[in-house]
């Protein structure tokens, strides 16, 4: 056969590749970016030499506002800024309530000591969580006093903003963290008109996700295994199943390396009823930093569609003119 005839479909075969992957001829989503507000409105802390020991309320950098990160008025002040969601993380505790609280143990943070789910709700209700930050080594506490009795519960947090959407981080492993979130959940979601989404541990979200599989999820696990599938072989135009109904959180600096970026890449996660946030580059933390620089916006583009996560809901809103 004449190799003239060959050479035709071989060449249309990259053309039509290129075309089935271009982002420049998939929709543009509607609304602009959606922005997740990591803890609400923070305090910013210096990310060097982190560790999981690390206490980063004592590495508080300026951010010229008051606010306590996971406190009722940070989260207010977030949708105030024009945060679409608020993450928020939980704890369960000894008498069966859950806890908006970060950090596995209170003594960074607070006055008191231990284990978060080792107290009672009442008792980590009394503590401040504004006692221990500190920007000069401990030399002076700019916020001690403001944060006392100012942590809140799940249940408070979700009849407070009906009508807003969460992202709840379980900061266990433990899968009856999770059957008791299902409970509760039951009894609140009929309540709300926001939506709630969840996380964390791969244990206590699959125990939620048996009694609540309409909500969207997200595990390390179920990440990798939906970006790295996508990776090799979203050229086809083939989305994982691991990405059904997921949170994803693109780092960004991988963002570029999956198939049609942005916006077809976009159009094939919503089709699997995802939601995509890109967060801070891949790193030393993993998938836990927020895209915090404004003037990194311009890589994602003039009418990026997805989702950005932050920890800078007042530097990314205001650069964003929300």
């Amino acid at each position: 056969m004449n190799r003239r005839v060959w050479l035709v479909p071989a060449a249309v075969v990259p053309i039509f590749l290129g075309a089935m992957n271009c982002s420049a001829l998939a929709p543009v989503p509607d609304g602009g970016p959606r922005l997740m507000a990591h803890r609400g409105l923070a305090q910013a802390y210096d990310r060097q030499g982190l560790t999981n020991e690390t206490c980063t309320a004592a590495r508080l950098l300026p951010t010229g506002h008051g606010f306590l990160e996971n406190t009722l008025p940070s989260m207010d002040a977030a949708f105030e800024l024009g945060a679409d969601v608020v993450e928020i993380d939980v704890h369960l505790t000894s008498d069966g309530h859950f806890a908006v609280f970060h950090d596995w143990t209170l003594d960074c943070r607070t006055e008191g000591t231990g284990v978060t789910h080792d107290h009672t709700l009442a008792e980590l209700q009394q503590v401040d969580v504004g006692y221990g930050y500190t920007a000069d080594g401990g030399a002076t506490f700019p916020f001690r006093g403001t944060g006392a009795g100012a942590m809140p519960s799940l249940t408070q947090v979700l009849t407070t903003f009906p009508d807003r959407d969460f992202f709840v981080d379980l900061k266990s492993g433990d899968p009856k963290e999770g059957e008791a979130l299902a409970e509760l959940l039951s009894e609140l979601l009929p309540l709300r008109t926001g939506e709630v989404m969840i996380g964390g541990g791969t244990a206590p979200t699959q125990a939620v996700l048996e009694q609540h599989p309409e909500l969207r999820s997200l595990t390390k696990p179920a990440l990798k295994s939906c970006l790295g599938g996508y990776i090799a072989l979203g050229w086809t135009g083939w989305v994982p199943s691991a990405c059904e109904r997921q949170v994803l959180l693109v780092p960004a600096n991988v963002a570029p390396w999956l198939w049609g970026w942005p916006n077809r890449f976009l159009q094939r996660m919503e089709a699997s009823d995802a939601e995509v946030f890109v967060v801070g580059d891949y790193g030393g933390e993993g998938f836990s930093s927020g895209f915090d620089d404004p003037d990194r916006l311009s890589e994602l583009g003039e009418d990026f569609g997805g989702g950005i996560r932050t920890d800078r809901i007042d530097l990314i809103s205001l650069a964003l003119d929300r």
